[in-house]
């Protein structure tokens, strides 16, 4: 009898569901499989690309548009000893592809496994903050209506919670056949449409005026009938979110929008990260090699980081010449703001001195201490920075009595145009808010991109880049109370939570400002 093979010797084909659409719903192992995959099988139009981040670099992605057969692609590559993962929407086994692919995946006799993914049966429900049972309603019932033909009568009972798929073009059809069959005209009813996602729209209403209350809502969309659909006025908490679904413009680089794009997500919106400025080292690398070496040799009292670029130009430098934040040793470290103080930490550095109000150049000038002959061994100060940097605190130290080296560390260009769909967004009022962190982020962007179509709420960090917005034409909406960014992302949700009250105060239809401009596209 020959032996089973195994499954490094033929490979092994995982089934992994990624979620109802909210690419952070995706589970731990469904990441964990992800990362180790050799080939993923996707549908890309279907799949986030935040998903796909999960793959790991040099793997293989195919596209279900290239293949007549998924599943038997999926069997000979893992025939030929790959790890193979097969990426489909939603849950496997709930109106997925378990009982198709996953039964010719399972009859190759190969190894296999099944990730499930949390089913939009529950998980949009849960996101339109209506619960599926409830003290009174203990029964749900799921009906695929997708291919029509649906047995009404066994759904007539009142007491159960009707979850209806598949049904986004046949909503008057569903409503009339449950209303034929017994249930009242006035029961609950609500639509949500691509759920989790922040593309969300709920509707309730009732079986009677469903289609019509209904009537352009995107597919695909979901349908919950029963008395739970209440609830949603006591519990909803993802649409009511202050920016919810807002489009913000982050005119940073990836790396330095991070933790903004992040908190901004938090608050229900959805970030566009458009580098304004490019960063490249210096022309030449002389003076920052001298600098790394008067660090390591103690030619410096202190070091001062202005920015997140100039702790990542020392830190690429440190990994030249095979240096850690050790050789900080007995130095002092200062930090502009939260953000670099931050990076600095990531470096393992910890930031004696970062200013508590202003968190600029000025800020920390503020606040930096006299050079004291007795307790300061050293009057020398290191400032790696850009080759644009201003004179401001080198002014300041001086007249303290420290000695300043400038240093250029990397220099900033501006950067290249976005996409086309990017710039004709700005212009024509597709952003719902842009966020100016900086004069300087204010003057590129409108060099490469053009100007925010006047429907867009300016938000900016402080009162420079305010005069700065305005000297350009721009109306300021929205300024941070203290200039950091964590304080700009909180002073936009707080503008985006006071419009919404006000709408609805008003008795208006909840718009968000793109929707303002002439031509924008309304539901109803």
């Amino acid at each position: 009898m020959s032996p089973v093979p195994t499954e490094a010797e033929t490979g092994v084909v995982s089934l992994v569901g990624t979620g109802p659409g909210d690419p952070g719903l995706l589970t731990l192992r469904a990441a964990a499989v992800l990362d180790r995959a050799d080939l993923v099988i996707v549908d890309r139009a279907a799949v986030s690309a935040e998903i796909l981040a999960h793959v790991r670099d040099g793997a293989e992605i195919v596209d279900v548009a290239e293949t007549d057969d998924p599943a038997g692609l999926a069997v000979r590559e893992a025939r030929a000893g790959r790890r193979v993962v097969r990426l489909v929407p939603g849950d496997p086994g709930t109106l997925g592809a378990l009982p198709t692919e996953g039964a010719e995946i399972a009859g190759s006799g190969l190894p296999f496994e099944v990730v499930p993914g949390l089913s939009s049966i529950t998980a949009v429900p849960g996101y339109a903050g209506i619960p599926l049972t409830d003290d009174r309603h203990r029964e749900v019932r799921v009906i695929d209506a997708a291919a029509g033909g649906v047995e009404w009568e066994r759904f007539a009972g009142p007491d159960a919670t009707l979850v209806i798929t598949g049904a986004e073009h046949a909503v008057a059809e569903v409503a009339k056949s449950l209303i034929a069959v017994g249930r009242p005209d006035s029961t609950p009813a609500a639509m949500t449409s691509l759920g989790t996602t922040t593309e969300q729209e709920t509707v309730v209403s009732d079986l009677k005026r469903l289609a019509a209350d209904t009537k352009g809502m995107e597919a695909p969309a979901l349908i919950i009938v029963g008395d739970v659909v209440n609830w949603r006025d006591r519990l909803a908490w993802f649409e009511t979110k202050p920016l919810f679904g807002w489009r913000v413009l982050v005119p940073r680089t990836k790396e330095q929008a991070a933790d903004l794009s992040e908190q901004l997500r938090a608050y229900g919106a959805v970030p566009d990260e458009v580098p304004t400025i490019s960063v490249e080292p210096p022309r030449t690398p002389q003076q920052m090699e001298r600098a790394v070496k008067g660090l390591v040799t103690g030619r410096y009292e202190w070091v001062v980081f202005t920015s997140t670029n100039a702790v990542r130009a020392i830190r690429e430098k440190f990994t030249d010449y095979g240096l850690d934040a050790r050789a900080f040793a007995g130095l002092k470290v200062a930090a502009v703001g939260e953000q670099t103080a931050r990076a600095l930490v990531e470096f393992g550095v910890q930031p004696d001195l970062v200013p508590a109000g202003q968190q600029s150049s000025e800020g920390l000038a503020e606040v930096w201490p006299p050079y004291d002959e007795d307790l300061d061994p050293i009057n020398r100060v290191l400032l790696p920075r850009a080759d644009i940097a201003t004179d401001t605190l080198i002014a300041r130290l001086t007249d303290l009595g420290w000695e300043c080296e400038d240093v250029t560390a990397y220099r900033t260009v501006r950067a290249a145009p976005p996409p086309a769909p990017i710039r004709e967004a700005i212009k024509g009022g597709g952003f719902d808010a842009v966020l100016f962190t900086s004069s300087s982020t204010v003057k590129n962007l409108i060099g490469i991109a053009g100007k925010p179509h006047n429907v867009t709420v300016i938000a900016v960090i402080g009162p420079q880049t305010a005069k700065t917005a305005e000297e350009y034409g721009l109306r300021v909406d929205v300024m941070a109370e203290k200039p950091s960014v964590s304080a700009l992302a909180e002073a936009l949700a707080e503008y985006g939570a006071k419009r919404r009250a006000a709408q609805i105060e008003a008795g208006d239809p909840l718009r968000k400002p793109s929707q303002m401009r002439r031509g924008a596209r309304r539901r109803k």
